[in-house]
C-alpha cells in the first residue's frame, strides 16, 4: 500500500535534516530581482498562446489578532476599513493580469489565502468575487476546486453560506491545537465547539472537501495532550488533514519571539507527537499522502497518488499541477510555464506600485534546462514515491545515471540505510524513507549548499 510507514527512529535522527519543503523547484530562496514585469507578460502571452487551464491564488493579508506562531506574510489590525484600498490594488492587479490571457482559459482552481480570507465583509468579499469572474473564466457547474482557508473566530453559518453561494466548494480550517493551555501560549484561543460549527455548516452547504490544519511542537505540547486533539479531529472526520511540523524561527519571524521557547516540547516529544499522530490516523483509515499530509482513500489526492498524477506547487500537493498558476495579492507567487515571480512582500510598497498602473512583481526566477530536469526529478519523488528513470530521459533526452553520476555514491548510502531502493530502472521510497523523502530530495537539488540551511524548517 502506499500510504505503508515504517517508523525508524534511528534513520530519522540520521536524516532528519533542515531543507526545503519543494513546493517549488528551485525554491523561492533563489529568486532574484532580475525578474521583472516584462518577463511575467511574456509568460502570460505564452500560456494565451497555449490555451493552458489556470489556477488562481488571491492573498489576502489581514488578520484581527496574532497567532505567535505563525510564519505567513499578514498583517494585523482590528481597523476592518483597511481593506478597500486593498481591493482596489487587487482589482487593478486583476484587471492587468487578465488582459494578457485569453478569456477563454478555464480557472480549474482558484485559493483565497492569508492572513484571514473572512477578515473581509460579506460586500467585500462578493465585490472581490465579481471581479475574478468578471475578468478570468470561472467555471459555473461547481467542478472546479474552489477552496478558502477559515479561521472559525471568523466565521459562522451565514459567512459559509455566502461562500458556498459565491461558488467555493472546499474549505481548509486552521485548528493547530485544542489544549486551552497550547492555545494560550500561542494566542489563539478557538474552541472545539466553534470548529465544529463551521464544519457542521460546510457539510450542511455541500462542501466538497474539508481540510483541518494541525501543528506538533507547539509550546505546553506534549505527546499526551496532543493526542486527545488528533483523536477529537478524527471524530470530526475531515477529508484531508495537514499535520505540520511548528519550525521555531524567532530571528526571522517577530511574533515567534512571543513565545517561551523554555515552554517548547523536546525534539524526543516531538518526534512520539508525530509517531503517535500518524499511528491514530492510518488506524482511523487516513492515507499518508506525504510530507504532513493526509487523505481519506476516497479523496482526489489519494486517488491521484494511486494514479501516479499526483503534482506538488506552491499551494502543496494538487491534482492542477498542469495549470498555469496566477498569484494575486501581496506576498503571491506565479508559476507560469518555466517562469516563476512574486509580488512585492510589502503591503504599502505593493499598494503603491499598483497605484501607478504598474504590477507589483519584485522577484522571481525562469528555470533553465537542469531546473527543469531536476524539478521533474523532484516532483517524482516526492508525490509518488518512486521514479522510473526511463520517464526522465525520454522527457529530457538524458542518460539518467550519467547525468547524476556524481550523486549515486549518497543514494547509494540511503540504499544501504533502507530510505530507499536502488534498482537498475528506478528508485523507490521505501517505507521507512517515506517520512524523509525531502532528504532524499535534497540529494538532487543543485542550490542547497549554496545557502545556510537555517532558512529552512527540518524534515520531521
Amino acid at each position: 500500500m502506499l500510504d505503508a510507514i515504517r517508523w525508524d527512529t534511528d534513520l530519522i535522527r540520521r536524516y532528519d535534516l533542515a531543507g526545503p519543503r519543494y513546493t517549488s523547484y528551485p525554491t523561492a530562496v533563489q529568486f532574484n530581482s532580475q525578474v521583472g514585469t516584462f518577463d511575467l507578460f511574456h509568460a502570460l502571452r505564452d500560456s494565451r498562446k497555449a490555451q493552458r487551464p489556470l489556477s488562481l491564488y488571491v492573498h489576502v493579508p489581514f488578520c484581527a489578532n496574532i497567532c505567535y506562531y505563525c510564519a505567513c506574510n499578514k498583517v494585523i489590525t482590528k481597523d476592518r476599513g483597511r481593506a478597500q484600498p486593498y481591493l482596489q490594488r487587487l482589482e487593478q492587479e486583476i484587471q492587468l493580469i487578465a488582459c494578457h490571457l485569453d478569456p477563454t482559459q478555464k480557472v480549474e482552481q482558484l485559493h483565497f489565502g492569508g492572513g484571514t480570507p473572512t477578515f473581509l465583509s460579506h460586500d467585500e468579499l462578493r465585490q472581490l468575487m465579481a471581479q475574478l469572474r468578471k475578468h478570468f473564466n470561472l467555471l459555473d457547474d461547481d467542478s472546479g476546486d474552489y477552496g478558502i482557508e477559515i479561521d472559525p473566530r471568523e466565521a459562522d453559518w451565514s459567512t459559509m453560506g455566502l461562500l458556498r453561494e459565491l461558488g467555493f466548494n472546499r474549505v481548509s480550517i486552521g485548528l493547530q491545537d485544542l489544549d486551552p493551555a497550547v492555545q494560550r501560549a500561542v494566542n489563539r484561543l478557538q474552541s472545539l465547539e466553534e470548529t465544529r460549527a463551521v464544519i457542521d455548516a460546510a457539510r450542511t452547504l455541500q462542501f466538497r472537501s474539508i481540510n483541518i490544519d494541525l501543528i506538533y511542537g507547539l509550546p505546553r505540547q506534549t505527546p499526551e495532550n496532543f493526542a486527545r486533539t488528533v483523536e477529537e479531529v478524527i471524530n470530526l472526520q475531515p477529508d484531508r488533514l495537514s499535520v505540520f511540523n511548528y519550525a521555531h524561527l524567532p530571528e526571522r519571524f517577530m511574533p515567534q519571539r512571543r513565545i517561551n521557547s523554555n515552554e517548547l516540547p523536546t525534539p524526543t516529544q516531538k518526534l512520539e507527537m508525530l509517531q503517535r499522530t500518524i499511528e491514530q490516523l492510518i488506524s482511523a483509515g487516513y492515507r499518508y499522502i506525504g510530507m504532513d499530509h493526509f487523505a481519506l482513500p476516497d479523496d482526489e489526492l489519494a486517488i491521484a497518488q494511486e494514479e501516479s498524477t499526483l503534482q506538488r506547487n506552491f499551494q502543496g500537493y494538487t491534482t492542477h499541477g498542469h495549470c498555469d498558476l496566477i498569484g494575486l495579492g501581496v506576498s503571491a507567487i506565479s508559476q507560469i510555464g518555466d517562469l516563476y515571480c512574486q509580488n512585492s512582500s510589502d503591503l504599502t510598497e505593493y499598494q503603491n506600485v499598483l497605484a501607478t498602473s504598474q504590477l507589483a512583481t519584485s522577484r522571481g526566477l525562469l528555470c533553465n534546462a537542469d531546473d527543469r530536469l531536476r524539478r521533474a526529478v523532484i516532483q517524482q519523488l516526492i508525490c509518488n514515491f518512486s521514479l522510473e528513470y526511463a520517464d526522465i530521459e525520454q522527457a529530457f533526452n538524458i542518460d539518467f545515471q550519467g547525468y547524476f553520476g556524481d550523486l549515486w555514491p549518497q543514494l547509494q548510502d540511503m540504499a544501504k540505510d533502507g530510505l530507499i531502493e536502488l534498482d537498475r530502472d528506478r528508485i523507490t521510497i521505501l517505507p521507512a524513507g517515506r517520512l524523509l523523502v525531502r532528504s532524499v530530495c535534497m540529494v538532487f537539488d543543485a542550490y542547497l549548499e549554496q545557502h545556510s540551511r537555517q532558512r529552512f524548517s527540518r524534515v520531521i
